[in-house]
C-alpha cells in the first residue's frame, strides 16, 4: 500500500535536517554568549527535529524499500 504523503516524506526530512542544524548553529552561539540554558534547550530542539526526519525516512524505507539521499 502506498504511503498518503510519501512524495512529500523527502521534502520533509530535508526540511527537518536544515531546522536542526540552524538551531545546533543558534546554540553555538548562545554557548559562546554565556547562555548554556539557551543552548541547551536549542540543542534538545535539535535533536528532536533529527530524530523526526530518521523516523521519517526509516518510514519512508519501510514503505517503499528505498533511502533518502544522505539519510540514515
Amino acid at each position: 500500500p502506498a504511503l498518503a504523503g510519501s512524495r512529500l516524506v523527502p521534502h520533509w526530512i530535508e526540511h527537518h535536517t536544515e531546522h536542526a542544524q540552524e538551531l545546533r548553529t543558534w546554540a553555538e552561539l548562545n554557548k559562546q554568549m554565556g547562555r548554556p540554558e539557551s543552548a541547551q534547550g536549542l540543542l534538545r530542539a535539535a535533536a528532536s527535529l533529527q530524530q523526526a526526519a530518521d523516523q521519517l525516512s526509516d518510514l519512508l524505507h519501510q514503505v517503499h524499500g528505498t533511502a533518502v539521499p544522505g539519510s540514515p
